[in-house]
């Protein structure tokens, strides 16, 4: 993770560093958003496949 001689590192390249470090978390969280969105779409497609089906198997009104 650190340059094995922090004294020898210049500025420019601990700045180099920490950036591609945020570039390649933002990837990372990015892709964990992505997977838990298309979760969220499942799930919601379920439930909503699951009320229809309970409105369609409902009984009718005794009264009619």
């Amino acid at each position: 993770m650190f340059p094995p001689f922090p004294c020898c590192a210049s500025e420019e390249d601990s700045r180099t560093s920490r950036r591609r470090y945020q570039e390649r978390k933002l990837r990372m969280l990015s892709f964990w958003r992505d997977g838990i969105e298309r979760q969220l779409a499942a799930l919601t497609a379920a439930i909503n496949t699951l009320e229809a089906q309970m409105r369609r198997d409902q009984p009718l009104d005794p009264q009619d």
